[in-house]
């Protein structure tokens, strides 16, 4: 029996394996009155991974044509074969039948010509495939034997079906050196942090020698972070690339991105009044916040879009205290929000009306768990919705996820279907922050807020 994957050369129309058509007279074998048995051989041959079928039995079912019954007279049986029946024959004798017609003549050859295809390719491939991920699965178990007691990720073999279910097995192998992609992975989970933090583009020239190996869409980094979920349990696969790098201690870049700020700065700098700043990664790890003076208005404004920054600026940029996350807040914003709530500043939080807004305001309230809700209310959704959206996008409904302080918001935001944005508030959010306060607020404590309070859900702010 010729192997899975063997040769073709010889063939002249790389049909068959091991050249058996040579020196073989196939004419009276491909007469359209055969085909019908080439065609079940082929059947089999493909569900055995076995191109030549020269060995053992199979079982055929003869047609009701008595002319594609005669033609096989003296191949199967000396006399024609009743219709519709079920026969075992024998490979083995067949083929010495054949051989008659060509000296290297196999079952499998003849129905492959028959057929006009190689057959048994796909079990073939399958075996390949089935061996080259065996062969990747014991490299990855040495890899991840070899990491430091100290590394923050570690793998284990549970994480491999894991790997399967996320595609990320499939991209593996698609790579042109997939051995070489795993090593580079794991010698990137070996430089991770164990206590510190990272720039990526340093981590990726240490552990990869390219600046740019872990750069977003690289497959090394797609693999390292799917090693790194599957071995941090993360099911969700709702993180983005950016919070999952947070999450192991690796900043994309720690002087792009932060806080947009108005009136709000760290301890010690000077900005003139209404001036806009960008406090950067960098500067937040490190920025201490001062606390706010006596018998002064206590509340700091957080926001999603720039828009709501912009007309502060352009209305009251005196006046104003004001952050912007520009987008999801990243692990570094959400500190720097929760030490300048520890110093006594109150935290009002909003954001659009949609997945990522409804997640930045549960995740400023996780990390900030005395921050109020700013004008987030079923009320004011349907206020924000536009009347006639010219490109109405619909809303994820399966990913909103809950709006514990106003259980509502969440139900009547998945009966419409559609998001709403802060632009449509920006008059009333102007209002309020021109009174330095959300509406409906109570006097603000005196004294700083601890950063270790049990969490609970802000008050929501109701609408003016």
């Amino acid at each position: 029996m010729s192997p899975p994957g063997s040769s073709q050369a010889d063939c002249p129309e790389q049909l068959c394996h091991n050249g058996a058509c040579r020196s073989a007279d196939l004419t009276a074998l491909l007469s359209p009155e055969v085909r019908w048995l080439w065609e079940q051989i082929a059947r089999r041959a493909d569900q055995r991974g076995d191109a030549a079928m020269d060995s053992s039995t199979i079982t055929i079912t003869t047609p009701d044509s008595s002319a594609q019954r005669a033609a096989v007279i003296g191949l199967l049986a000396p006399r024609a074969l009743p219709p519709g029946v079920a026969r075992r024959i024998d490979l083995h004798r067949l083929t010495q039948t054949l051989n008659r017609r060509g000296p290297h003549l196999t079952p499998g050859a003849v129905a492959a010509h028959a057929l006009g295809r190689p057959l048994a390719h796909r079990a073939a491939d399958k075996a390949r495939r089935t061996a080259r991920l065996t062969t990747l699965q014991h490299l990855r178990s040495r890899l991840a034997c070899a990491l430091p007691p100290t590394a923050p990720v570690r793998p284990d073999d549970t994480g491999w079906d894991s790997l399967r279910r996320r595609g990320s097995l499939a991209r593996l192998l698609q790579h042109p050196d997939p051995e070489h992609l795993l090593t580079a992975a794991f010698t990137v989970l070996q430089h991770l942090p164990a206590s510190t933090r990272a720039d990526r583009r340093r981590l990726a020239h240490t552990a990869a020698g390219n600046p740019h190996a872990l750069d977003a869409g690289t497959e090394l980094a797609g693999l390292v972070l799917a090693e790194a979920a599957t071995a941090q349990a993360d099911t969700g696969g709702g993180a983005s690339a950016r919070e999952a790098w947070d999450r192991l201690g690796v900043d994309l870049d720690t002087l792009t991105g932060g806080l947009l700020t108005l009136g709000v700065h760290p301890a010690g700098w000077h900005i003139p009044p209404g001036q806009p700043s960008l406090l950067v990664p960098w500067v937040l790890h490190r920025a201490l916040w001062p606390a706010p003076r006596h018998n002064e208005d206590r509340w700091v404004f957080l926001t999603e879009n720039p828009s709501v920054a912009a007309a502060a600026l352009d209305g009251i940029p005196d006046a104003v205290r004001l952050l912007c996350t520009v987008g999801t807040p990243s692990r570094t914003e959400l500190d720097a929000v929760a030490r300048l709530a520890a110093t006594g500043w109150r935290i009002a939080v909003r954001a659009d009306f949609d997945c990522a807004g409804l997640a930045l305001v549960r995740a400023v309230i996780a990390a900030v768990p005395d921050a109020e809700v700013w004008r987030m209310t079923a009320a004011d959704y349907t206020t924000s919705l536009h009347p006639a959206p010219f490109d109405a996008v619909l809303l994820d409904t399966d990913r909103l996820g809950e709006t514990l302080w106003d259980p509502s918001l969440a139900a009547v935001m998945r009966a419409h279907g559609r998001p709403a944005y802060e632009e449509a508030l920006i008059d009333e959010l102007l209002a309020d922050l021109r009174q330095s306060r959300p509406p409906g607020s109570a006097p603000a404590r005196s004294g700083p807020v601890s950063a270790q309070m049990p969490l609970r859900v802000g008050r929501t702010a109701g609408s003016a």
